[in-house]
């Protein structure tokens, strides 16, 4: 226990008290209101704290977990041991010239925002992204047919040995849904988005145009963690599940959605076990029928 204080007390020097958490229920931070309790949950508000939280985890070799808004993740209902931390604090969004640079922290959708304010053109894919521009980078995030790889020049990173580093596009090893930060688990801290001048109507019409497709066709009235499988290759996964059956299916609290059947929803204050069976069933079942194995988009961290 006086292990546990100390640490808490540490990080409380670090962060301050308001921006530190114990015993932290994890479904008031996750998109899907799903997960369990994490040890001490954090949000540095300079990248100087981030560092000093790093070097905190380093010395008392704790687990350490970097979520996110929580908006592509499962936790899973016994929660998270150590230390979790939430970027939310760290959400500047500034021009500089064609380049739009955002925090780590912010909305993916509120970056795809500014550039329409600011009248350049690139990001209109982005509008309806439900991440933040860590999670967008991390997964290569993209939708109705544009990815952060198009647009992306460069990221600032803090190694998880709390080194500061500049990672370029090619660096990145962006890939569909994947790049090198989910294999590093390097945090990003900064990124620079080279986008074109463009002209505001045309990109507005473009973002309301996918603002409806999206709203017409997603779940959105539910929490959801969106998109919960990858494009498997020859198939949508939706198409799937649907000529499965399985729409309105689920276990306990969690359902796949009637309105797109990629989407689980919570229905009825699911759990994490409710959801991971929701998702096994439909994997088992989709392979049965059409021998296609679905692959998560969604991660699954935590524990049982």
């Amino acid at each position: 226990m006086k292990r546990a204080e100390h640490i808490y007390q540490r990080l409380v020097e670090i962060c301050g008290e308001r921006n530190v958490l114990r015993d932290e229920p994890m479904k008031n931070h996750t998109l899907v209101r799903i997960g369990g309790k994490a040890d001490f949950l954090v949000w540095p508000e300079t990248y100087e704290q981030v560092i000093e939280v790093l070097r905190l985890k380093e010395e008392y070799g704790l687990p350490f977990t970097l979520l996110g808004n929580g908006s592509n993740v499962i936790i899973r209902d016994g929660g998270l041991r150590g230390i979790v931390m939430q970027l939310k604090h760290l959400n500047r969004i500034w021009r500089e010239g064609n380049n739009v640079i955002a925090q780590s922290g912010a909305d993916i959708k509120a970056v795809s925002r500014f550039a329409l304010e600011q009248h350049l053109t690139g990001l209109e894919f982005a509008c309806g992204i439900p991440g933040s521009v860590g999670g967008a980078i991390m997964m290569n995030a993209g939708a109705y047919g544009g990815e952060v790889k198009d647009v992306l020049d460069h990221v600032k990173v803090a190694t998880l040995a709390g080194e500061l580093k500049t990672l370029t596009n090619e660096e990145l090893e962006l890939g569909y849904r994947t790049s090198i930060i989910s294999r590093t688990h390097d945090i990003v801290l900064e990124v620079v988005f080279s986008l074109q001048p463009g002209d505001y109507a045309q990109i507005k019409a473009k973002m309301d145009d996918l603002t409806f497709q999206r709203e017409s066709k997603q779940p959105l009235e539910y929490p959801s963690v969106g998109s919960v499988f990858k494009r498997p290759p020859g198939y949508f996964a939706g198409k799937l599940i649907q000529d499965s059956g399985l729409q309105g299916k689920g276990f306990g609290g969690a359902e796949v959605s009637t309105k797109h059947a990629g989407f689980i929803i919570n229905k009825n204050n699911a759990t994490a076990a409710d959801y991971i069976a929701t998702i096994d069933m439909v994997r088992k079942t989709v392979k049965e029928k059409f021998g296609v194995d679905l692959e998560l988009e969604v991660k699954i961290i935590g524990e049982e």
